[in-house]
């Protein structure tokens, strides 16, 4: 970066302050009270995110049978929308007062009511009521977490599909005008998500989640374009969104992806990869999981404080944990933290993804001792809005094994003749000097062995960033 001219840094934006974005953060786990809220709220208003996943907590609100409290939900989703996030709700778990499994299981978690009327019925209640209380304020609600995987009784997408319509109908009935969301998958496999289809689950949703944790975001292209094709299938109208991605900050943490050799620069630069192929794959929206550190609490027995004493390291802020395993001190952010909030500056206000006039053309290049990477080596993604447009870049290369700097050399045509550089791991923005521009026409130009990182690089024309 030494041959660039510096020329500011990016400007975090808070949420207040952005009508407008596809990337969102996970609230989750506040139905088992595992952090505090309270701390939370300002430190990720400041991101400039804008969807924020909520779980909904049916054993947490429903204490007494017939009776909700709300209170405690109340109090997060007023939180987030009073700091401009748009909270959306993903309805889960059990109840142990109606299930007995759900009284050995912490937090009822992979409980569905399923097996019995009473059951169903008192869910049914559940979200009819949860759905009418909070209309006006939340409209998107998701239909369970991980049900392929994850629930005590067994994964059976037939039964999934058939309680996804029954909810899907108890969430309308509470409001006419709220949005289904369906799926939740976390497997890569389709075929108990054709199994839920099957049993009739298309054409009651608007939109289907998928969960994807791995340190390799070329993945995300097929699994997206294989999960559109299904449900166009069974309803072309189904929008697809990336509910949960992420990756841990260190070593000796459990959940999704520990064994890996992880850092906080890993994180920040896995974040910072996949939200950019999520919305190049075209999700209505991508959600990193998660805001802090917790633990994962998947699989804890009532009674029994070790079985979910099992800390997860996927927050964009550091935390330390009580002797409950909630928690505690000060939430410090990582640098998956300021990678966030720098992306999310830079793609406010929802640019359409899309094809720009650039290619690369790869040349000598003194500053390796040799030759530019092609595009067959990088990552491309253009945006536009406004009459400006950006265009990331980045080489593919291992995360865990490599920390890749190379160059590129690009030739844009019928774009402003001064682009900028934007750096969102450093937050800095350069311009370039005449040196590294060459002039092949009158209206097209190349700029000649500029960085190329193992992250998204942003070139920016025009006023896509003020």
């Amino acid at each position: 970066m030494e041959r660039l001219i510096p020329a500011g840094e990016i400007r975090p934006v808070a949420c207040s302050e952005v009508a407008d974005s596809r990337l969102g953060i996970g609230f989750e786990k506040l139905d088992r009270d595992v952090f505090d809220p309270e701390k939370a709220y300002d430190p990720i208003a400041k991101t400039g995110v804008k969807w924020i996943r909520l779980q909904s907590g049916w054993q947490r609100t429903e204490r007494v049978r017939g009776a909700y409290d709300f209170s405690w939900l109340d109090s997060i989703v007023d939180n987030l929308i009073l700091r401009g996030l748009r909270p959306w709700i993903c309805l889960c778990y059990g109840n142990e007062l109606y299930d007995d499994l759900a009284k050995t299981v912490f937090g009822a978690v992979g409980c569905p009511p399923v097996k019995t009327p009473e059951q169903r019925a008192a869910w049914t209640a559940y979200v009819t009521a949860l759905t009418r209380h909070f209309a006006g304020r939340v409209r998107w609600y998701e239909i369970w977490n991980e049900p392929d995987w994850c629930w005590k009784t067994g994964p059976d997408g037939t039964e999934y599909g058939v309680f996804a319509v029954a909810t899907a109908h108890a969430i309308r009935a509470g409001d006419p005008d709220a949005k289904v969301i369906g799926g939740c998958v976390c497997q890569p496999s389709l075929a108990w998500l054709t199994e839920a289809f099957e049993a009739g689950m298309g054409p009651e949703i608007d939109a289907l989640t998928f969960h994807e944790y791995t340190a390799d975001e070329t993945l995300v292209q097929e699994r997206v374009g294989a999960l559109r094709a299904l449900c166009r299938r069974y309803n072309p109208k189904i929008e697809i969104i990336q509910g949960e991605s992420g990756s841990q900050s260190r070593s000796g943490g459990h959940g999704a992806l520990r064994e890996g050799a992880w850092t906080e620069e890993r994180q920040a630069k896995q974040l910072l990869r996949h939200a950019v192929a999520d919305l190049k794959a075209g999700v209505k929206f991508s959600s990193y999981f998660s805001t802090v550190d917790m633990i994962e609490a998947l699989n804890g027995k009532v009674g029994d404080l070790s079985s979910y004493l099992d800390y997860g390291y996927f927050g964009v802020l550091g935390a330390v944990f009580d002797e409950n395993g909630r928690a505690s001190g000060t939430y410090e952010p990582k640098k998956s933290y300021y990678a966030l909030q720098r992306l999310a500056a830079l793609l406010a206000e929802s640019p359409e993804v899309t094809d720009l006039p650039i290619v690369s053309l790869p040349q000598a290049s003194e500053r390796i001792f040799g030759r530019d990477l092609g595009i067959r080596d990088l990552t491309t993604c253009g945006f536009a809005k406004k009459g400006s447009s950006a265009f990331a870049y980045w080489t593919p290369s291992d995360l865990m094994t490599t920390s890749f700097e190379g160059t590129v050399s690009f030739q844009c045509s019928a774009l402003p003749s001064a682009p900028r550089l934007a750096d969102p791991m450093d937050g800095k923005i350069y311009s370039f000097p005449d040196s590294m521009i060459r002039i092949d026409g009158r209206h097209s130009y190349t700029l000649q062995n500029v960085p190329v990182r193992d992250y998204p690089l942003f070139l920016l024309f025009g006023d896509f960033l003020p």
